[in-house]
């Protein structure tokens, strides 16, 4: 190995204490997020420490120290002159508008679960066994309801069902929907908003998601037309289905061909698998990039363990591919395998007998 230049050392160095403050920051939105904070500060009204802790019941000196790191972060902003804190409307719809197209405090509660559970993914990099959902800590779940919840709001009803062929007009007639691998329920009940003449039913393997997503129905008026319950991906029951969607899932799946085969069999003649997975490249090289640097991280420490804890473990991982996806749909059974769209963070494809 040749000497180390000392200037990218210093490069790389740089580069490293900004991923140093990245994480440490990460913590102190997933610490404001759970004291309100941020949403405490929404409205935008410039206020010093001794103001929010009065609004929000806060101790002042813990609260001057975490205004202080965020405005070093520039997740929040500090006018000297003052010596108050606000959050600008773009910061406030990151941090505190839980609808927003841009909201992402959830993403941090996914990395959170990453850190507490590393020791299992240690012990499973040494021993081969896998991780399931279920063994990770419950931060994971909600924040990937929250995380997912902000592309599905913008997308689903917008873009990508009205991008399947046929399908959205069924939907609006009256159709039978299955959401397989439904978490909390988040896709499945903005479904249900939107397309009132159909009726929907939600399968997960993880019970206290499920429990989730029944309170999460029954909450948004909707419980009358979605139907919850605890299902493996391979057999949830058949029922031939209009519409049978996978969101941010497949790729955890042990066996993703076998629950494609029991797709097939579930669906309507005409009927459509609809699957969603998250943007990748077929070359690693061209996912060597930021959305790549996340999808991969997640994959080590979430996805992919979680796919190797199950029978068959194909283990395809956040960044599979629209080929190697193709080759699931195919061995599965499906003909008719085509992308309908796309986001910089998902791939929607739509697949047909």
């Amino acid at each position: 190995m040749r000497e180390p230049d000392m200037q990218k050392v210093d490069a790389l160095v740089g580069r490293l204490i900004g991923d140093v403050g990245a994480a440490v920051s990460g913590a102190l939105v997933v610490l404001g997020d759970d004291l309100g904070l941020f949403k405490a500060m929404a409205d935008g009204k410039p206020r010093n420490s001794a103001e929010i802790a009065k609004e929000t019941g806060i101790k002042e000196r813990y609260l001057r120290e975490w205004l202080s790191a965020l405005a070093a972060a520039d997740y929040l902003s500090y006018d000297e002159k003052t010596d108050r804190f606000h959050l600008t409307p773009e910061q406030a719809m990151v941090f505190a508008v839980e609808d927003s197209p841009a909201f992402f405090a959830g993403a941090f509660q996914v990395v959170q679960s990453m850190w507490m559970d590393e020791p299992k993914v240690a012990d499973a990099f040494r021993t081969g066994t896998g991780v399931g959902w279920h063994e990770h800590s419950a931060c994971l779940f909600r924040g990937t309801e929250r995380f997912f919840r902000t592309g599905y709001n913008n997308n689903l009803v917008a873009d990508w069902i009205p991008a399947l062929q046929g399908v959205e007009a069924r939907l609006k007639a009256g159709a039978k929907v299955a959401d397989v691998g439904c978490g909390h329920g988040a896709s499945t009940i903005l479904m249900a908003q939107a397309y009132p003449a159909s009726t929907f039913y939600g399968f997960d393997y993880h019970a206290p998601s499920i429990e989730r997503a029944k309170a999460a129905a029954k909450e948004a008026g909707v419980s009358e037309r979605v139907t919850f319950e605890q299902s493996p991906a391979a057999g949830f029951p058949e029922g031939s289905y209009d519409l049978i969607a996978m969101f941010d899932c497949l790729h955890d799946m042990g066996d993703p061909v076998g629950a494609g085969k029991h797709v097939k069999k579930s669906l309507s003649a005409d009927g459509t698998w609809l699957i969603v997975e998250p943007f990748a490249h077929d070359c690693l090289k061209d996912n060597l990039n930021p959305v790549g640097r996340v999808y991969y991280g997640a994959s080590t420490m979430i996805c992919t363990p979680a796919s190797l804890s199950q029978e068959v473990g194909l283990a395809l991982g956040a960044q599979a591919g629209e080929t190697k996806l193709r080759k699931v749909a195919l061995d599965a059974g499906f003909k008719h395998f085509r992308r309908a769209t796309e986001t910089p963070f998902n791939m929607v494809f739509e697949v047909r007998a």
